[in-house]
């Protein structure tokens, strides 16, 4: 997924931050529904079902669907058209960050870009004279439409999502032969592209050289995409596109998701926490490691043994539930570097009746917030102790979504601590997560006082609302 970066801080919104609401793309009718994440997903992929997608092609192999509606071409071309990058570059934009300027020649990338802050007319001379493609990253930042597409998406997947536009003049390539290690869906928005997916050597995009054709093999689909058009393929799927003769150029939008979103990548987040649990009731797993193994002195000693030993008791103990798998970094990458909500400004504030014990009340956003279970902030001299943190992305900047930017550390300490409650809370928040609405008085909470407390805080960060 590109220019996601390793940093995973994020811009906070500020109430105060003049913003203007959310507006359409064009007085284009949409052939998509936004009622809910599911609803989105599903009319993205129409005429096909969401549970027959993921059955036979999620993860498994590519999907082509043909459009044939006038108004659905129409509104993908509302989306982003080579006539909007003359308005963009208005927007301060800059080579390598924004936009890349790039043309496959001899089966080798070759990079167009100059420096500093992107011209239009520096760009159409790229585009025209040297036939070159524009690849603009994560056009959301400043397109509304697709903001509304990929938070919904976001929801949907519980993964971030991002995007990148290509414009490819006629008989034209912009990439050689790739593969990305994300799962794909390409919007043809303008004109038509020519599409070669290949088999992968190796599935899912694990690590492997395209440095030969012999690597790269025959293609497997040789696919026209006409405008209205979606294209899905799996990560892994090695794959080219051009702009066949006769259409003057093409732009398409690829939305990508699961990146880093595999078993492995669940492991390496949730089983230091498992080790250290397991540990403290594992008599085993506290005996000292035999003499000198660390300067290589282990003839002898079957190490191996031992260890496969100490996880097959561990595997034991998950099995028959008596260890929490608890996801704490990949929750938190993902709520912090997500899109916020679509929606008016004024409904990300605290507004309404203040909750009292009689009252009745009801989670808000509850696709945009995520719970976890860790270890305190708070340094003390006695055991860790464990705390719930409640993360939430209503005040994310939807201006650097994607893009790796940085925040000052105030802010990423304020933004990585969210709302933090004793573990003695986890009930009663899980109790509004599986509510539509609760009376405050039930909440499982020892004291009126501590009920009182959990909802004006998340009344506070507009995620409670009184019916």
């Amino acid at each position: 997924m590109p220019k996601k970066s390793q940093t995973k801080t994020v811009k906070r919104r500020s109430s105060d931050d003049e913003q203007p609401p959310p507006k359409q793309s064009r007085d284009v009718p949409s052939p998509l529904c936004f009622n809910s994440p599911e609803s989105l997903f599903q009319s993205l992929i129409q005429p096909m079902g969401t549970e027959q997608f993921f059955r036979e092609y999620w993860e498994k192999k590519p999907l082509h669907l043909q459009r044939s509606d006038p108004s659905t071409a129409s509104y993908y071309q509302s989306l982003f058209q080579l006539s909007d990058l003359q308005n963009l570059c208005s927007h301060n934009l800059e080579y390598y960050r924004d936009v890349n300027v790039v043309r496959c020649i001899s089966g080798k990338k070759k990079v167009l870009n100059k420096q500093g802050q992107v011209k239009h007319s520096a760009l159409s001379k790229s585009f025209v004279q040297n036939k070159a493609t524009i690849q603009f990253h994560q056009p959301q930042r400043f397109k509304d439409e697709l903001w509304k597409i990929q938070e919904k998406l976001e929801c949907f997947f519980g993964a971030l999502v991002g995007s990148n536009v290509y414009i490819t003049p006629q008989e034209s390539q912009g990439l050689p032969p790739h593969y990305d290690d994300v799962e794909v869906f390409i919007l043809q928005l303008e004109g038509q592209k020519h599409w070669r997916l290949y088999t992968p050597t190796v599935p899912l995009a694990a690590e492997y050289s395209l440095e030969s054709e012999e690597r790269i093999g025959s293609p497997t689909h040789d696919i026209i995409l006409k405008a209205g058009d979606l294209l899905y393929f799996p990560r892994g799927t090695i794959h080219q596109a051009d702009t066949p003769a006769g259409t003057e150029h093409s732009t398409h939008l690829t939305l990508s998701t699961y990146q880093r979103m595999s078993w492995g990548d669940l492991l390496l987040d949730t089983f230091p926490s498992l080790l250290c649990d397991h540990s403290k009731t594992e008599v085993s797993l506290r005996q000292g490691m035999p003499r000198r193994l660390l300067l290589g002195h282990s003839k002898g000693l079957d190490t191996s043994r031992q260890l496969a030993a100490s996880l097959r008791s561990l595997a034991d103990e998950m099995e028959r539930g008596m260890q929490e798998v608890r996801s704490t970094h990949m929750k938190r990458d993902f709520i912090m570097n997500r899109l916020p909500p679509y929606t008016q400004l004024e409904l990300l504030t605290p507004s309404g009746k203040i909750p009292a014990l009689e009252d009745m009340v009801c989670l808000k956003f509850k696709d945009y917030m995520v719970i976890t279970v860790e270890p305190s902030l708070e340094r003390t001299d006695e055991a860790t102790e464990l705390v719930i943190f409640v993360l939430h992305s209503l005040k994310n900047q939807r201006e650097s979504h994607m893009m790796g930017e940085s925040c000052d550390e105030q802010e990423e300490e304020d933004i990585s601590r969210g709302l933090q409650f004793p573990l003695s809370h986890l009930q009663a928040l899980q109790q509004l997560q599986q509510a539509e609405q609760l009376a405050v008085e039930e909440l499982q909470l020892p004291s009126q006082e501590d009920k009182l407390s959990l909802v004006l805080a998340l009344w506070s960060e507009s995620l409670l609302a009184v019916l």
